[in-house]
């Protein structure tokens, strides 16, 4: 059976995570979490603003965060290529990044197939060891690992799905009725909601010393007192009211008809701003929550619950 190999530790880690999806190094400045700390650490310099990787081209002053970025800028700016393995073939010609690769083509003009599989009665050869390793998924499966269970998938999806199904596990909170089906989304939540402090979203407008527990309420604070927006007026005859984003409109039915939880949405009047041009298809909430992820984290402060 064809297996995986790494030479260092932290390389197993991570591709074990890619089999049960965990992500263990979480982001303190935001909620994205990653399978490896060097993902972490290159994710940390957009908050940082932090950028290492400088163009070596002459006259070029460009720094970037991460080397991909840096290999995009010197594509399309500079118009230079890495490394390539060119196929000797003849009429051929093809480029590729990695030698390996070039190996694997080749493959395709010889007709060599290097890799066999050594399942009884099965003779079919493959270019790669990758593409062996997928086709012996065919003859093994993936059989469940929980005791007294015979269920063997014949995807890795296949296999998935039978686990959060049949053998999902339900993690209690021991300080509230909330239930996990993950230990890390346990600890996150303890650290979030019970740890006695709460993520505040600080206004990034000069002067404005307000702060807000969601990213929703911040948006609605600077569309209404920073910008005047009121463009979601209540249909609802002698209401009067208007709200900066349809969120707080729909929310605002329910005073209208308390009997319903759910209500369908009535049709909405907008009112029209005369700035606006028409060919705008982005609402300002829209706007402003595209603007505020692209504002650095660092800006977001920690108090303690009241």
């Amino acid at each position: 059976m064809p297996t995986s190999t790494f030479s260092k530790l932290w390389k197993l880690e991570a591709h074990y995570s890619r089999h049960t999806g965990l992500k263990p190094f979480a982001c303190g400045d935001c909620e994205k979490s990653f399978c490896t700390r060097y993902q972490l650490t290159r994710h940390q310099l957009s908050h940082s603003g932090e950028k290492p990787y400088l163009c070596s081209v002459s006259g070029c002053s460009d720094a970037f965060s991460t080397p991909g970025s840096l290999r995009n800028h010197a594509a399309h700016v500079h118009h230079q290529k890495e490394n390539s393995y060119v196929c000797n073939h003849q009429g051929c010609g093809k480029e590729f990044r990695k030698k390996k690769q070039l190996k694997f083509h080749i493959c395709e003009h010889t007709n060599e197939l290097p890799f066999e599989c050594d399942f009884e009665g099965c003779n079919d050869k493959f270019a790669s060891s990758k593409a062996l390793k997928r086709h012996w998924k065919m003859h093994e499966g993936y059989p469940c690992d929980e005791e007294y269970c015979h269920f063997k998938g014949k995807t890795w999806s296949e296999y998935q799905k039978h686990k959060k199904t049949a053998h999902r596990v339900t993690l209690p909170c021991d300080q509230c009725k909330k239930m996990f089906h993950n230990a890390w989304f346990l600890q996150k939540h303890k650290q979030s909601v019970h740890s006695g402090e709460r993520r505040m979203f600080k206004c990034i407008r000069e002067g404005c010393e307000k702060s807000y527990t969601t990213n929703f309420n911040l948006q609605n604070h600077i569309l209404v007192f920073h910008e005047g927006k009121h463009d979601f007026a209540c249909p609802f005859a002698g209401c009067g009211k208007a709200f900066a984003m349809e969120e707080s409109l729909k929310r605002h039915f329910v005073v209208h008809k308390p009997q319903k939880t759910k209500l369908q949405k009535p049709k909405v009047k907008q009112r029209k701003c005369k700035k606006t041009p028409s060919k705008t298809k982005l609402s300002d909430a829209a706007k402003l929550s595209k603007h505020l992820q692209n504002v650095s984290l660092n800006k977001t402060t920690k108090k303690p619950l009241p």
